[in-house]
């Protein structure tokens, strides 16, 4: 009896028995592996683009330094190219932006319908003072009544112009993928804009989501080329509203440059 059981098919019983216990193991293993946070972060990582996952959200120092670019370049207009009385609109947008600021004041991460409320108001003045300057500055020229100084037009056109592009700016990224914070929290995964980083995620780093200074790109190309470069708008709304920001950086360059040319001849 003892030699049947050490004989070959004893042995191949004794292998089979070991390979079996080795492979139950290694499934245990592997289900501790699969089941550990730490690899189902990571799993994440790969399998979800960095612009879809959640993050900590973008630093509010480049939008408020925007904000204050253009509330000065409102002071700096005329009083005959600004909405009367002059300092009405550049106080409320002082004001504005001073209480998003303590809402967020690193980070912008935090949320409520004021907030969103106040921020949307905030962009919407600064609108406001620009399409009213832009619609000014172009009165005057038509009339003929912007001035005689070729230099300072030009100025004063600059100054709406750049004015534009920092607004529309804060535009696109207010309302992308439902701004801000909705974009740090990933609650929306279709985006109004195709970035090329998200067409061609090895050229971006992991951790890659579009901030403020891309959108700010985004106007920038846009208002220079009249039409988007790199970056394309997805959603109806974005399209209607490059559409808006072209149209306006068309009128004022093509006035105010006419405008000059005439004056220098």
């Amino acid at each position: 009896m003892s030699t049947e059981n050490d004989g070959p098919g004893g042995k191949r019983r004794s292998a089979q028995n070991s390979q079996g216990e080795t492979l139950q193991d290694r499934l245990e293993r592997l289900e501790k592996v699969l089941s550990d946070s730490s690899f189902v972060e990571l799993f994440e990582r790969h399998a979800t683009p960095s612009w879809r996952r959640a993050n900590q959200g973008e630093h509010r120092l480049p939008v408020a330094t925007a904000v204050l670019l253009a509330i000065a370049l409102q002071l700096v207009l005329p009083s005959n190219l600004t909405f009367h009385p002059t300092y009405l609109l550049p106080s409320l947008e002082g004001l504005l932006l001073v209480g998003v600021t303590i809402a967020n004041p690193r980070r912008i991460n935090r949320t409520s319908v004021a907030l969103r409320a106040s921020s949307i108001a905030l962009i919407a003045l600064i609108s406001a003072a620009n399409a009213w300057s832009t619609g000014e500055l172009i009165k005057g020229l038509v009339n003929g009544t912007a001035g005689d100084n070729a230099a300072l037009l030009l100025t004063r056109g600059a100054s709406i112009y750049l004015t534009n592009i920092l607004v529309f700016g804060l535009w696109y990224w207010e309302w992308d993928r439902g701004g801000p914070v909705a974009r740090a929290r990933a609650t929306k995964s279709f985006p109004d804009f195709l970035f090329p980083q998200m067409a061609q995620p090895d050229l971006a780093p992991p951790d890659w989501t579009p901030t403020f200074v891309d959108y700010l790109y985004v106007s920038f190309t846009n208002a220079a080329a009249f039409s988007p470069t790199d970056t394309m708008p997805l959603s109806r709304w974005a399209k209607l509203l490059m559409l808006l920001q072209s149209a306006m950086a068309i009128l004022t360059v093509a006035f105010v440059i006419a405008r000059a040319v005439n004056i220098l001849k």
